[in-house]
């Protein structure tokens, strides 16, 4: 067996933030080293179907990628492909995809059947953090501070009449307003949130997020700056220095994460030294509290009275350039190539530890 590493960049996937995770993809296979790493991506299509993307591994090495992969190629079977690899290489999976059936524990349940290694939380840490609502009942147990929320489902809604949708509409606003930011509960990259602040723009609203998920979370508007630090480890986590993001919108949606580059990422912000700290402790705190393991995004907003709020914590953070994820760890002295090393010896250690201690 050869002793370089073969990575399988997974990347695409049947959520609405597919287009992230193809970009994302084409700079984790760029920034692998190819003297460490046989690369081979593959990609998932919007309906599901698993391809082996070897137009990709040729601009890879013809150093012509383009800016984003394409899920396209032969089909590849993963249940056959991936034992038959794991026996013949140093195999590590890479899942790159953002979102439901990627980024919530079913990828990951996948390969933990095959027995393979990846990056990442494992499948309770994946689904605990995907899920903004598991995400908060388990970080309240912590004693975390969040934002005051409701969780509202899609059945309850659709069987109000129009008194009782008024009445919903009103106790929302009463208990979190006067305005409110409502939120599919497992899709991240800020698609389908929305900012409301009377009953037309709430009940609009909670309808533009349905279209994602049966369940939503409606939050209370924070005032504050966003801040962000990335994690990187197992149990004993690594925590970088923040950055901060100033939208130019109302909030840090899609278009200014992926495609305007419009908002300001600022490396190095103005923050207290001992509020840093408070802010790297919050962040490994949260990234143990829901079992996450390899990697994590943990976001804030700092309140001027309140102090650090905790908003998200997303288990595969973008990796495109303009992702905060890479950018704080290359602005700690870890380059993007030297980033990608260290996730896969994390993912190895964490298998091998795994195979240890579980007697099959």
């Amino acid at each position: 067996m050869s002793s370089k590493r073969c990575l399988i960049v997974l990347f695409g996937g049947r959520s609405a933030e597919h287009n992230v995770s193809c970009v994302s993809a084409r700079h984790v296979i760029e920034a692998a080293d190819p003297e460490l790493y046989e690369v081979i991506p593959v990609g998932i299509d919007r309906s599901g179907n698993w391809h082996l993307a070897e137009k990709a591994i040729e601009e890879l090495k013809t150093n012509n990628l383009q800016e984003k992969l394409e899920p396209t190629g032969p089909t590849w079977n993963p249940i056959i492909e991936l034992p038959k690899l794991s026996s013949e290489k140093n195999l590590i999976v890479f899942p790159l995809l953002h979102g439901p059936l990627g980024e919530d524990g079913t990828i990951q349940g996948l390969l933990e059947v095959i027995d393979v290694p990846y990056i990442g939380s494992g499948v309770l840490g994946s689904a605990l953090a995907m899920d903004k609502i598991a995400t908060k009942e388990i970080l309240t147990y912590h004693k975390i501070p969040q934002a005051r929320y409701r969780d509202v489902h899609s059945k309850r809604f659709e069987d109000l009449d129009n008194e009782g949708m008024k009445s919903l509409l009103s106790e929302l606003l009463k208990e979190l307003g006067p305005v409110v930011f409502v939120k599919p509960a497992n899709l991240g990259s800020s698609i389908g949130v929305s900012k409301a602040s009377d009953h037309d723009s709430l009940k609009e609203s909670l309808e533009k997020a349905f279209a994602y998920d049966e369940w939503l979370v409606v939050e209370e508007a924070i005032e504050g700056r966003e801040i962000e630090l990335s994690v990187l480890g197992d149990l004993v986590p690594q925590v970088s220095p923040p950055g901060e993001i100033k939208p130019m919108g109302d909030f840090y949606d899609y278009a200014e994460k992926y495609e305007n580059d419009s908002a300001e990422l600022i490396d190095e912000p103005s923050i207290e030294p001992n509020l840093v700290v408070n802010l790297q402790q919050v962040a490994a705190r949260s990234f143990l509290a829901l079992r996450c393991s390899g990697m994590a995004r943990v976001d804030f907003f700092l309140h001027p009275e309140r102090g650090p709020i905790l908003n998200e914590v997303n288990t595969i953070p973008g990796f495109t350039p303009i992702s905060m994820y890479p950018r704080l760890w290359q602005k700690a002295g870890l380059s993007y190539s030297d980033l990608v090393d260290r996730l896969a010896d994390i993912a190895i250690e964490r298998f091998s530890r795994k195979r240890r201690n579980t007697a099959i």
